[in-house]
Formats: structure tokens, sequence, C-alpha cells
């Protein structure tokens, strides 16, 4: 079964997602592959599961306990149809599509976890050669390389030196990227804005002590900023892009304002918008893969997907996998 829509309609208790029909008949558990297991109601039985137009419909809002260890999703918990139908939605074929022979990693908010972007590459490294050769693979950060976590620095400079390892790799600027360039420029403003967007531990990570952090004016503290940051580091900062569109996707940090062309985007907006975005549910011409809002697990819609999953807190750093159709996911 293929679906054709992200997240189900629902209308007064009937969920309902768009789906091309591969079994010969239909029942509640033939709404997934069964391999993944049973679809479980612990209350009561899904009451209604039919093809009706094209569309399958599941009646109520009956909480149901989703197991599925064949697709290496090792949890169960209660949830309800329509948080069911976004987790399975996930591992389905989609209609969007990546160019044809490419293959592409995307790579949420890093925050200064070293350790975490190591084991992810490595991840997504055994995951391309399992996928075979022949095709051209392509990483792209998201943005949010520093600030948060404790090695800022380590970050960049493996980027730096995977960015002329030969990998075909691009970057996109986040927010956290931004206003770090403008306080190293002696912007007071961004400066002590960099203090409460976790800028004091990137700048520890550049050596800067403790005792330094605490006793330097905004002026010192620029003046030493711009003496431990390498020149290499923010020429490669300031090069990372805006936004990249490739097929049906487009990747941006943060996201894209409802009803206004790529073309006239505000990069403001392109690196903090936030509910705007996030709350809007008709297309915006393009599946928007993007990173910036933090959620408990990748938060898939109709519309865009978020991988940001709180790396430097959760110890979760993700990326998702896409080529022609098909699109996956890897997390730390």
């Amino acid at each position: 079964m293929r679906t054709d829509s992200a997240t189900p309609k629902i209308t007064n208790g009937v969920a309902t997602i768009t789906a091309t029909q591969t079994q010969s008949s239909l029942n509640p558990n033939a709404l997934f592959p069964s391999a993944w297991g049973p679809i479980i109601g612990p209350s009561r039985a899904i009451k209604t599961a039919a093809i009706r137009s094209g569309a399958i419909e599941v009646e109520g809002r009956t909480l149901y306990l989703a197991r599925f260890p064949a697709q290496g999703l090792a949890f169960e918990k209660l949830m309800p149809v329509k948080a069911l139908f976004n987790l399975v939605s996930r591992f389905q074929p989609r209609a969007e599509r990546v160019p044809d022979g490419m293959r592409v990693y995307a790579i949420g908010d890093i925050h200064g976890r070293l350790d975490l972007l190591d084991r992810l590459l490595a991840n997504i490294a055994e995951d391309d050669r399992t996928r075979g050769d022949g095709i051209e693979t392509l990483y792209i950060f998201l943005g949010d390389l520093i600030d948060r976590g404790p090695d800022s620095c380590g970050v960049v400079e493996r980027l730096l030196a995977f960015s002329r390892s030969g990998a075909n790799v691009r970057f996109l600027m986040g927010n956290h990227e931004q206003v770090f360039l403008r306080a190293l420029e002696g912007d007071r403003r961004s400066l002590r804005f960099l203090a409460r967007i976790g800028g004091r531990e990137t700048l520890k990570s550049y050596g800067i002590a403790d005792e330094d952090y605490n006793a330097l004016d905004f002026d010192g503290l620029a003046a030493i900023a711009a003496e431990k940051v390498p020149a290499a580091h923010l020429a490669f900062l300031s090069g990372f892009e805006t936004m990249i569109r490739l097929g049906d996707y487009l990747f941006v940090h943060a996201g894209i304002r409802p009803g206004v062309t790529l073309e006239d985007q505000e990069q403001s907006d392109l690196y903090w918008i936030r509910d705007e975005f996030l709350s809007h549910r008709d297309s915006f011409g393009a599946m928007v893969v993007h990173g910036h809002s933090i959620t408990e697990d990748i938060d898939v819609r109709g519309n865009r997907i978020g991988i940001d999953t709180g790396a430097f807190a959760t110890g979760r750093l993700t990326a998702i996998g896409l080529e022609g159709g098909e699109r996956w996911f890897l997390s730390t």
C-alpha cells in the first residue's frame, strides 16, 4: 500500500488517508504490511476499515497499540489513529522525488555534538555502501552546527575537512551561524544575544577560558574571540547557502513564509521562522525538509518534514535519506 498524503484528514471521528490498494481484500491489519505486526485496539477493535473511492477510512479515535519490530521501531505505545498514520507514513514510498541518479542525505541541527556527528556520518557511510554504487551521493547539512553543545569548534573543523575531502556536500545557514558571524564582526547586540543561545559553549570550545569570559566586557570578549576563531572557520561558515531545491524537495534551515514565492523569501524567515510555517497545512509547492524547531520525534507532515530531534540535549542526531521516490531516516 502506498500512501499519498503524510497526514490523514480527521472529519467527525473518521481518519482518512489516500492510498493505492495492493491487497485483494482489506482488513484492519491490511492497512500496514503484515511483517510489521498487528495493530491492536486495547479497548475495542477497529470499528470500520474499508476502501471507498481509493481512500482508506478508519472510524473512531480509539487508541491503538502499535508494534513495528520488523522496521526497527523498538517500542510499544498507545497512540491515536492520527498519530499512528503519521508514524506509518514515514515508511511509505512517496509521490515526491529527488532527481534520478542522486541519493541525498540531509542532516539536522548538530549544535556542537561532534560525538554524534561522527557516529551519524559513519551510519550514513554504511547505509550508502549498502544501497550500492553507481549513483551520486549528496550530503546536505541543514544549519546550526554550533552553540549549546560542548564542541562547536570540533564540529566546524570536522565538516570543513569533510568538505575538502572530495565529498559532495552542501551547507545551509542556520540562525546560530548568522548570530555567531555577526558577533565576530563586532556587532555588540549579536554578541549579547549569542550568550543567550548557547554561544558561551561555542567560545569555550575555541579556547576562551571561563575566567576570561566572566571578566571581559563585550568589547574585550569580541576582541579575544576574533583572535581565537580561525579565519578559515569564519570563511567556511560565511559561505553557507540559504536554501536548496532538488526535484520535489526544498531544504532550508527553519522554513519558509507561506504565500511568498521562493525568490521573495526573506533571509530572516529562512533562518528564524517558526509558528507561521509550522502551522501551515497547505502545500508549499515542494516538500520542505527543515530543522530549527525541536520535536521529540521526526515530524512528518503533508507539506514538510522536520528532523531537528534536539541532538545537544537528547543525544539523538537525525538524517533523512532520499533516492528517487524513496525516503528513510537514520538517527544516533
